[in-house]
């Protein structure tokens, strides 16, 4: 009998609180402003409900970290279209999800145009944060209907996809909030340049060009400080005919990161529990050298160098009394003329790439054939190992000028 009690006491204890934990919304339940009901991921890492940011009179459809006592927001779905008072409405109508405000109006929407009407859907929050539209008797991603991930704001999540998809054309980038208590779209954006001879991220602020990550070269954009080697974190680069994307994951579940954008940088948080606060891991610009065209073309900015910017050996300045002022922005110039016979080539050890505009890849070639490559075009200039694993495959190769050099430690 005693045992029976003891057994009877402990489910009518936790009951309550497994009874509060909903991550599935379907087309006859709604979430309102006034219900302050919400949404909470398997595993209780993430909440989807509304909120307001301090101060503000506006409410926004967010999701947040549930478990991390500082308030985190990681996706905003109408950021640039605020509910004016406290009255609005989240529900499914046909094979959507609308946002409604005090006048019925739609404020957001899925605005999916495909599907099945007679097959019931539901909206879903999955324990990485996504929320997702799909049909009751199919959990497969590839057939969800629609999904929070492909509309990233400010965030980058594990197992979230930056970049394209070429199958869609839809172009996944980050865009800072307008200000700390303003989840509007702000004027920093990080995205993925594929117009390039190799695609780069570029940090942004405006039209202005702050940062580049440098090209991916099997294990690393070079322009990016992440570590390599952790025992909880892996970084993902896909360059395929469906995909151009950077993702990672978490092998450790219980150690959270996340990439935010926000005005002029881009930062890498941590949060190991049982701490109470976020760890920024890096961030953008980190230094002058992540100043971009600081020092020109055929020059390298190298921070333990005074001055900063350096010719390449064989160049030297283009305009010295500038360059004697600490001005190396119209860079370098070659001290002997090219006769594309006799020539050869220098190695730069720890470099970041230059910028890849005027470069093109081929990534079967063998690695012993790039200077050969390289030395029978007149145009070429310099040449990389395209994919350092595994003693190198591919060959990148650059003509006319080379520009955005700096050098590593």
């Amino acid at each position: 009998t005693f045992s029976f009690l003891l057994v009877f006491l402990v489910l009518v204890q936790f009951h309550p609180a497994l009874s509060t934990y909903v991550n599935t919304m379907s087309s006859s339940e709604s979430l309102t402003i006034s219900s302050k009901r919400t949404l909470v991921s398997p595993g209780g890492v993430f909440e989807l409900g509304f909120f307001r940011p301090s101060g503000r009179s506006r409410w926004y459809l967010g999701i947040w970290y549930k478990k991390v006592s500082q308030k985190t927001y990681a996706w905003v779905a109408n950021r640039d279209s605020p509910l004016s008072n406290s009255i609005g409405i989240l529900k499914i109508s046909g094979n959507n999800l609308v946002l409604l405000c005090q006048s019925n109006n739609t404020v957001w929407s899925t605005n999916i145009t495909r599907g099945n009407a007679r097959s019931p859907v539901i909206a879903e929050l999955l324990p990485n944060g996504n929320f997702v539209m799909r049909y009751s008797n199919n959990r497969d991603p590839s057939g969800f209907l629609w999904q929070s991930f492909d509309f990233p704001t400010d965030t980058l999540l594990p197992e979230m996809k930056l970049g394209y998809d070429l199958k869609t054309g839809r172009n996944r980038f980050l865009t800072s909030w307008k200000s700390t208590d303003d989840p509007s779209s702000g004027n920093t954006t990080y995205k993925l340049d594929i117009r390039r001879g190799l695609p780069e991220f570029i940090l942004n602020q405006g039209r202005y060009e702050m940062q580049r990550s440098g090209p991916w070269n099997g294990i690393e954009f070079s322009g990016i400080p992440e570590v390599q080697g952790l025992n909880y974190m892996v970084y993902n680069y896909t360059e395929n005919s469906e995909e151009v994307a950077y993702s990672f994951h978490m092998t450790n579940q219980s150690i959270y990161s996340r990439l935010t954008i926000s005005d002029y940088t881009l930062n890498r948080f941590t949060w190991i529990p049982p701490s109470r606060a976020w760890s920024m891991f890096w961030g953008l610009p980190t230094d002058v050298c992540d100043s971009l065209y600081l020092c020109g073309s055929y020059a390298y900015c190298d921070l333990n160098t005074s001055p900063n910017c350096n010719c390449i050996r064989g160049f030297v300045p283009k305009n010295q009394e500038r360059w004697d002022l600490r001005d190396g922005s119209e860079g370098c110039v070659r001290m002997t003329r090219l006769n594309c016979s006799g020539d050869g080539f220098l190695r730069l050890n720890n470099m970041n790439l230059p910028d890849t505009n005027t470069a093109t890849v081929d990534r079967t070639m063998d690695v012993k054939k790039c200077e050969g490559r390289c030395l029978s075009d007149c145009n070429c200039t310099s040449f990389a190992i395209a994919d350092v694993r595994n003693g190198g495959l591919g060959c990148v190769f650059w003509t006319g000028d080379l520009v955005e050099m700096r050098k590593y430690a």
